[in-house]
């Protein structure tokens, strides 16, 4: 069983940055895909960042490509959001996601841990 806890959100301006942070309990940390999701109310749950295990390849959701940045602490157990450049478009509640196994990384159906959520609110 793996759980996973999110902080780091935030209100923030546009233009600016925040970090988030996903730290997860559980062994074998190492061996997960780790993804971050978002989702806005009425909109479907949208891929933003996966990192996979080592060597900690990273993957990029086309509207966050360049801006985001993510990685993972395997000492920490921890995985990392860093978003540069933010836009009002994306503000959304922002959710971390583990799985072990699998080489899917965009599909939100494909993790089967969740963390609750912590909501990213960009102002114009």
């Amino acid at each position: 069983q793996v759980q996973l806890v999110e902080s780091g959100g935030g209100l923030v301006q546009a233009g600016g940055s925040l970090r988030v942070s996903c730290v997860a309990s559980g062994r074998s940390f190492s061996s997960y895909r780790m993804g971050w999701f978002r989702q806005v109310p009425g909109k479907e749950r949208e891929f933003v960042a996966a990192i996979s295990p080592s060597p900690g390849n990273t993957y990029y959701g086309d509207a966050v490509k360049g801006r985001f940045t993510i990685s993972r602490d395997y000492a920490k157990n921890t995985v990392n959001l860093q978003m540069n450049s933010l836009k009002p478009e994306d503000t959304a509640v922002y959710y971390c996601a583990a799985h072990l196994g699998g080489t899917n990384y965009y599909t939100p159906t494909t993790y089967k841990y969740w963390g609750q959520g912590t909501q990213v609110t960009v102002s114009s």
